[in-house]
């Protein structure tokens, strides 16, 4: 598997897109290790975790946790159906930035990686439920048992891929009929932990969302290979 991180790129009038690295975070040593006079490795320390996306993303719901997990120590690749960048939005209709897509959908697979998220926005996972590569790769992550954070409309995608049976979960609330009628047990919450799947409902969970998620991958086996 190639060696990429996550990358923004500014959407810039009439300047072609120039990549950047994302917020930067040492991914070696825990934020408390300076305090205590030494160097412990961070939670994530060594993992490696897809986001799977594509135009129309909801930008805070992809930047915030790809942060969050660097920060943590993570590896983050972004994963897409689309060649070369990805359109971000926010509240759907305001274009925001382009971010470089790491790795095509079709080319990834779960075996490869120790966690996933799927942000929300309406676009992009409606794009993703319908793209068959993509179903194919969540549902690696479900048949292998391995953690899953979704936001917002994300879990659309997992509906698709069998994974939310039996799981009770949240997401924005007009997926509640969609997410019942596929036999999980939806609620109202900010964040809900519910095994090996985190779910959160709008970008105003995030403060809450982006730590549980954290929480999901350290705690869960470590799969993917160094």
């Amino acid at each position: 598997m190639a060696n990429h991180v996550f990358n923004t790129v500014p959407a810039q009038d009439n300047m072609p897109p120039t990549s950047g690295a994302m917020p930067a975070h040492d991914a070696r040593t825990h934020p408390d290790a300076e305090r205590h006079g030494g160097t412990r490795r961070a939670p994530l320390d060594g993992r490696t975790i897809a986001i799977l996306a594509t135009n129309g993303v909801e930008e805070v719901e992809l930047t915030e946790p790809v942060a969050a997990l660097q920060q943590a120590g993570a590896q983050t690749v972004l994963v897409s159906p689309t060649h070369g960048y990805i359109q971000a939005m926010k509240a759907d209709v305001n274009p925001t930035q382009r971010y470089q897509v790491d790795m095509l959908v079709a080319q990834a697979h779960a075996r490869n990686f120790d966690g996933l998220v799927l942000p929300g926005g309406t676009t992009s996972p409606d794009h993703l439920r319908m793209d068959e590569d993509a179903v194919r790769f969540v549902r690696e992550f479900v048949q292998a048992s391995k953690p899953i954070a979704a936001i917002c409309h994300g879990p659309w995608t997992l509906i698709n891929a069998n994974g939310v049976r039996g799981h009770r979960m949240t997401s924005w609330p007009s997926l509640r009929a969609d997410l019942i009628n596929a036999g999980a047990h939806w609620v109202d919450e900010e964040v809900v932990s519910d095994g090996t799947l985190v779910t959160s409902r709008n970008p105003h969970d995030l403060k809450a969302f982006c730590p549980a998620i954290v929480a999901l991958f350290a705690a869960a086996p470590h799969h993917a290979p160094q």
